[in-house]
Protein backbone atom coordinates (compact mmCIF):
# COMPACT_ATOMS: atom_id res chain seq x y z
CA UNK A 1 0.00 0.00 0.00
CA UNK A 2 1.17 3.50 -1.09
CA UNK A 3 2.11 5.95 1.95
CA UNK A 4 -0.45 8.04 0.54
CA UNK A 5 -3.49 5.51 0.46
CA UNK A 6 -2.58 4.60 4.29
CA UNK A 7 -2.42 8.07 5.01
CA UNK A 8 -6.07 8.65 3.23
CA UNK A 9 -7.59 5.43 4.93
CA UNK A 10 -6.82 6.42 8.28
CA UNK A 11 -8.50 9.81 7.66
CA UNK A 12 -11.68 8.28 6.29
CA UNK A 13 -11.53 5.98 9.82
CA UNK A 14 -10.73 8.86 11.80
CA UNK A 15 -13.94 10.80 10.56
CA UNK A 16 -16.51 7.66 10.54
CA UNK A 17 -15.55 7.13 13.94
CA UNK A 18 -15.48 10.78 14.57
CA UNK A 19 -19.07 11.28 13.31
CA UNK A 20 -20.32 8.13 15.04
CA UNK A 21 -19.35 9.30 18.34
CA UNK A 22 -21.23 12.82 17.71
CA UNK A 23 -24.28 10.72 16.71
CA UNK A 24 -24.26 8.72 20.19
CA UNK A 25 -23.83 11.58 21.64
CA UNK A 26 -26.96 13.36 20.44
CA UNK A 27 -28.88 10.81 20.34
CA UNK A 28 -28.26 9.29 24.00
CA UNK A 29 -30.01 11.51 26.28
CA UNK A 30 -32.88 11.65 24.54
CA UNK A 31 -32.96 7.88 24.39
CA UNK A 32 -31.85 6.87 27.77
CA UNK A 33 -34.90 7.03 29.74
CA UNK A 34 -38.00 4.25 29.22
CA UNK A 35 -41.18 5.87 28.22
CA UNK A 36 -43.93 7.59 30.96
CA UNK A 37 -41.11 7.17 33.27
CA UNK A 38 -41.52 10.00 36.02
CA UNK A 39 -39.00 9.02 38.08
CA UNK A 40 -35.36 7.49 38.82
CA UNK A 41 -34.73 4.26 37.23
CA UNK A 42 -31.86 1.58 37.98
CA UNK A 43 -28.74 2.63 36.13
CA UNK A 44 -30.30 6.16 34.58
CA UNK A 45 -27.73 8.62 34.35
CA UNK A 46 -29.40 10.48 31.92
CA UNK A 47 -32.66 13.04 31.90
CA UNK A 48 -36.43 11.88 32.67
CA UNK A 49 -38.50 11.71 30.13
CA UNK A 50 -39.67 15.14 29.47
CA UNK A 51 -43.54 15.69 29.08
CA UNK A 52 -43.72 19.46 28.79
CA UNK A 53 -42.33 21.81 26.26
CA UNK A 54 -39.88 23.86 28.71
CA UNK A 55 -38.09 20.14 29.65
CA UNK A 56 -38.43 18.90 26.09
CA UNK A 57 -36.50 22.08 24.99
CA UNK A 58 -34.13 21.11 28.08
CA UNK A 59 -33.48 17.84 26.78
CA UNK A 60 -32.84 19.71 22.98
CA UNK A 61 -30.46 22.20 24.29
CA UNK A 62 -28.21 19.87 26.23
CA UNK A 63 -28.37 17.14 22.55
CA UNK A 64 -27.62 20.48 20.56
CA UNK A 65 -24.41 21.67 23.46
CA UNK A 66 -23.03 18.01 23.08
CA UNK A 67 -22.66 18.20 19.43
CA UNK A 68 -21.41 21.41 19.59
CA UNK A 69 -18.64 20.01 22.37
CA UNK A 70 -17.70 17.17 20.39
CA UNK A 71 -17.31 18.95 16.97
CA UNK A 72 -14.56 21.14 19.00
CA UNK A 73 -12.91 17.98 20.83
CA UNK A 74 -12.65 16.47 17.09
CA UNK A 75 -11.46 19.59 15.61
CA UNK A 76 -8.75 20.27 18.37
CA UNK A 77 -7.71 16.69 19.17
CA UNK A 78 -7.36 16.21 15.29
CA UNK A 79 -5.15 19.94 15.21
CA UNK A 80 -3.17 18.38 17.83
CA UNK A 81 -2.22 15.18 16.49
CA UNK A 82 -1.27 16.88 12.92
CA UNK A 83 0.94 19.35 14.45
CA UNK A 84 2.61 16.09 16.96
CA UNK A 85 3.19 14.45 13.56
CA UNK A 86 4.34 17.10 11.04
CA UNK A 87 5.98 19.35 13.08
CA UNK A 88 7.77 16.67 15.18
CA UNK A 89 11.61 17.35 15.98
CA UNK A 90 12.36 14.47 13.22
CA UNK A 91 10.48 16.00 10.45
CA UNK A 92 11.18 19.59 11.24
CA UNK A 93 14.30 19.96 12.56
CA UNK A 94 14.51 23.73 11.80
CA UNK A 95 11.37 25.62 12.93
CA UNK A 96 10.04 28.56 11.44
CA UNK A 97 11.08 32.00 12.89
CA UNK A 98 7.74 33.98 12.68
CA UNK A 99 5.65 35.03 15.26
CA UNK A 100 2.17 36.50 14.49
CA UNK A 101 -0.01 35.58 12.05
CA UNK A 102 -2.95 38.20 11.85
CA UNK A 103 -5.76 35.86 10.00
CA UNK A 104 -4.95 32.92 12.53
CA UNK A 105 -5.12 35.61 15.67
CA UNK A 106 -8.26 36.88 14.54
CA UNK A 107 -10.11 33.60 13.59
CA UNK A 108 -9.26 32.06 17.19
CA UNK A 109 -10.78 34.96 18.64
CA UNK A 110 -13.85 35.57 16.34
CA UNK A 111 -14.70 31.84 16.18
CA UNK A 112 -15.56 31.27 19.76
CA UNK A 113 -17.26 34.58 19.59
CA UNK A 114 -19.61 32.72 17.14
CA UNK A 115 -19.96 29.44 18.67
CA UNK A 116 -21.01 31.73 21.92
CA UNK A 117 -23.48 33.45 20.09
CA UNK A 118 -24.97 30.39 18.44
CA UNK A 119 -25.31 29.03 21.93
CA UNK A 120 -27.42 32.35 23.65
CA UNK A 121 -30.02 32.57 20.90
CA UNK A 122 -31.53 28.98 22.32
CA UNK A 123 -30.62 29.19 25.63
CA UNK A 124 -31.66 32.94 25.96
CA UNK A 125 -35.33 31.43 24.43
CA UNK A 126 -34.88 28.81 26.83
CA UNK A 127 -34.71 31.05 30.29
CA UNK A 128 -37.76 33.47 28.95
CA UNK A 129 -40.05 30.46 28.60
CA UNK A 130 -39.15 29.38 31.36
CA UNK A 131 -39.60 32.48 33.40
CA UNK A 132 -42.62 34.20 31.76
CA UNK A 133 -45.71 32.28 32.94
CA UNK A 134 -49.04 32.08 30.81
CA UNK A 135 -52.42 32.60 32.04
CA UNK A 136 -52.84 29.60 34.61
CA UNK A 137 -55.80 27.08 34.71
CA UNK A 138 -54.70 26.39 38.29
CA UNK A 139 -52.65 28.61 40.77
CA UNK A 140 -51.46 26.05 43.19
CA UNK A 141 -48.67 27.76 46.22
CA UNK A 142 -46.53 24.72 47.53
CA UNK A 143 -44.43 25.89 51.08
CA UNK A 144 -41.42 24.07 51.98
CA UNK A 145 -40.70 23.37 55.78
CA UNK A 146 -38.73 21.46 57.50
CA UNK A 147 -39.51 18.20 55.94
CA UNK A 148 -42.56 18.31 54.24
CA UNK A 149 -44.48 20.18 51.13
CA UNK A 150 -47.43 21.88 52.25
CA UNK A 151 -50.14 22.71 48.79
CA UNK A 152 -52.64 25.54 49.21
CA UNK A 153 -55.10 25.89 46.17
CA UNK A 154 -56.45 29.30 46.91
CA UNK A 155 -59.10 29.58 44.30
CA UNK A 156 -60.19 26.10 45.34
CA UNK A 157 -60.06 26.65 48.76
CA UNK A 158 -58.36 22.92 49.60
CA UNK A 159 -54.75 22.40 51.33
CA UNK A 160 -52.72 19.31 51.14
CA UNK A 161 -49.29 17.82 52.87
CA UNK A 162 -47.15 16.12 50.94
CA UNK A 163 -45.93 14.12 53.85
CA UNK A 164 -43.27 11.10 52.98
CA UNK A 165 -44.58 7.80 54.00
CA UNK A 166 -42.85 5.78 55.86
CA UNK A 167 -41.02 8.92 57.43
CA UNK A 168 -39.14 8.35 60.90
CA UNK A 169 -39.31 4.06 59.92
CA UNK A 170 -36.60 2.24 59.74
CA UNK A 171 -36.36 1.76 55.79
CA UNK A 172 -38.40 -0.55 53.73
CA UNK A 173 -40.24 -2.43 56.44
CA UNK A 174 -43.40 -4.43 55.70
CA UNK A 175 -45.34 -1.83 57.39
CA UNK A 176 -43.88 0.70 54.76
CA UNK A 177 -44.73 -1.69 51.97
CA UNK A 178 -48.28 -2.30 53.47
CA UNK A 179 -48.66 1.64 53.54
CA UNK A 180 -47.18 2.46 49.62
CA UNK A 181 -49.44 -0.60 48.38
CA UNK A 182 -52.56 0.93 49.91
CA UNK A 183 -51.65 4.25 48.31
CA UNK A 184 -51.16 2.57 45.19
CA UNK A 185 -47.21 2.95 45.17
CA UNK A 186 -44.73 0.49 44.07
CA UNK A 187 -42.13 -0.92 46.64
CA UNK A 188 -39.09 1.01 44.47
CA UNK A 189 -40.82 4.80 44.89
CA UNK A 190 -40.08 4.40 48.50
CA UNK A 191 -38.53 7.64 49.62
CA UNK A 192 -40.19 9.51 46.54
CA UNK A 193 -43.88 8.71 47.78
CA UNK A 194 -46.11 10.96 49.77
CA UNK A 195 -49.56 10.35 51.65
CA UNK A 196 -51.45 13.02 49.91
CA UNK A 197 -50.37 14.01 46.06
CA UNK A 198 -50.32 17.35 44.53
CA UNK A 199 -53.22 16.59 41.74
CA UNK A 200 -53.58 18.76 38.78
CA UNK A 201 -55.20 18.45 35.13
CA UNK A 202 -53.53 17.28 31.57
CA UNK A 203 -53.09 20.31 29.29
CA UNK A 204 -53.63 22.68 31.98
CA UNK A 205 -50.99 25.57 32.36
CA UNK A 206 -50.05 25.24 36.56
CA UNK A 207 -48.86 28.03 38.03
CA UNK A 208 -46.86 27.26 41.02
CA UNK A 209 -45.80 30.05 43.72
CA UNK A 210 -43.06 28.43 46.06
CA UNK A 211 -41.69 29.97 49.71
CA UNK A 212 -40.70 28.09 52.39
CA UNK A 213 -41.43 28.53 56.31
CA UNK A 214 -37.92 28.01 57.79
CA UNK A 215 -34.79 27.55 55.78
CA UNK A 216 -34.00 27.33 51.93
CA UNK A 217 -36.05 24.53 49.80
CA UNK A 218 -36.13 23.61 46.35
CA UNK A 219 -39.17 22.58 44.39
CA UNK A 220 -37.98 20.20 41.80
CA UNK A 221 -39.67 17.92 39.35
CA UNK A 222 -37.06 16.47 36.95
CA UNK A 223 -39.80 15.59 33.77
CA UNK A 224 -41.54 19.13 33.86
CA UNK A 225 -37.91 21.03 33.86
CA UNK A 226 -39.16 22.71 37.18
CA UNK A 227 -36.70 23.28 39.59
CA UNK A 228 -36.90 26.97 41.75
CA UNK A 229 -35.99 27.57 44.97
CA UNK A 230 -38.06 28.17 48.19
CA UNK A 231 -36.64 30.95 50.23
CA UNK A 232 -38.32 32.08 53.55
CA UNK A 233 -40.38 35.57 53.15
CA UNK A 234 -39.98 35.27 49.44
CA UNK A 235 -42.06 33.80 46.73
CA UNK A 236 -41.00 32.38 43.72
CA UNK A 237 -42.99 31.12 41.21
CA UNK A 238 -42.31 28.48 38.19
CA UNK A 239 -45.18 26.68 36.12
CA UNK A 240 -45.59 24.07 33.59
CA UNK A 241 -48.03 22.03 31.38
CA UNK A 242 -48.01 18.59 31.47
CA UNK A 243 -48.92 16.84 28.31
CA UNK A 244 -49.18 12.75 29.93
CA UNK A 245 -51.46 11.81 32.14
CA UNK A 246 -49.44 9.79 35.16
CA UNK A 247 -47.41 10.41 38.40
CA UNK A 248 -44.04 12.25 38.35
CA UNK A 249 -41.47 12.56 40.95
CA UNK A 250 -39.23 15.22 42.48
CA UNK A 251 -37.53 16.15 45.60
CA UNK A 252 -36.19 18.81 47.23
CA UNK A 253 -33.24 19.64 45.68
CA UNK A 254 -31.40 21.88 48.96
CA UNK A 255 -29.94 21.03 51.67
CA UNK A 256 -32.27 21.91 54.25
CA UNK A 257 -31.16 20.10 57.13
CA UNK A 258 -30.30 16.53 58.35
CA UNK A 259 -33.88 15.05 57.12
CA UNK A 260 -32.93 16.65 53.46
CA UNK A 261 -33.31 13.82 51.31
CA UNK A 262 -36.70 12.52 52.71
CA UNK A 263 -38.41 15.49 51.54
CA UNK A 264 -40.25 13.90 48.48
CA UNK A 265 -42.61 15.99 45.65
CA UNK A 266 -45.42 13.70 43.56
CA UNK A 267 -47.21 15.44 41.27
CA UNK A 268 -50.21 13.36 39.50
CA UNK A 269 -51.69 14.53 36.15
CA UNK A 270 -55.30 13.61 35.78
CA UNK A 271 -57.73 13.69 33.70
CA UNK A 272 -59.72 17.00 33.82
CA UNK A 273 -62.76 15.33 34.64
CA UNK A 274 -61.24 12.94 37.39
CA UNK A 275 -59.34 16.61 38.30
CA UNK A 276 -63.17 18.10 39.23
CA UNK A 277 -63.96 15.46 40.81
CA UNK A 278 -60.51 15.15 43.52
CA UNK A 279 -61.47 18.65 43.84
CA UNK A 280 -65.17 18.49 44.67
CA UNK A 281 -64.06 15.05 47.23
CA UNK A 282 -61.02 17.56 49.04
CA UNK A 283 -63.92 20.42 49.21
CA UNK A 284 -66.36 18.29 50.68
CA UNK A 285 -64.01 17.15 53.52
CA UNK A 286 -62.95 21.33 54.07
CA UNK A 287 -65.67 23.40 52.81
CA UNK A 288 -66.44 25.61 50.19
CA UNK A 289 -64.53 26.15 47.10
CA UNK A 290 -64.68 26.81 43.12
CA UNK A 291 -63.24 24.88 40.39
CA UNK A 292 -62.19 27.09 37.69
CA UNK A 293 -60.89 24.46 35.72
CA UNK A 294 -64.28 23.01 35.59
CA UNK A 295 -66.14 26.43 34.96
CA UNK A 296 -63.53 26.69 31.76
CA UNK A 297 -64.90 23.05 30.04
Amino acid sequence: MRPAEGKRQSMTRFKSMALAALMMMAAGPALATPEGAGKPIDTGHHFQTPVTAVMENIVWLDNFLHIIMGVIVVFVTALLLMVVYKFNRKKNPTPASWTHNTVLEVAWTGIPVVILVVIAIPSMKLLFQQLDVPPADVVIKATGSQWAWTYDYPDEGISVDGIMIGQGSNGLTDEVKAELKEAGYNDDEYLLATYDRVVVPVDAVVHVLVTASDVIHAWTIPSFGSKIDAMPGRINETWFKATEIGTYFGQCSELCGKDHSYMPIVVEVVSIEDYDTWVLEQQAKGGEGTTRVAEKN
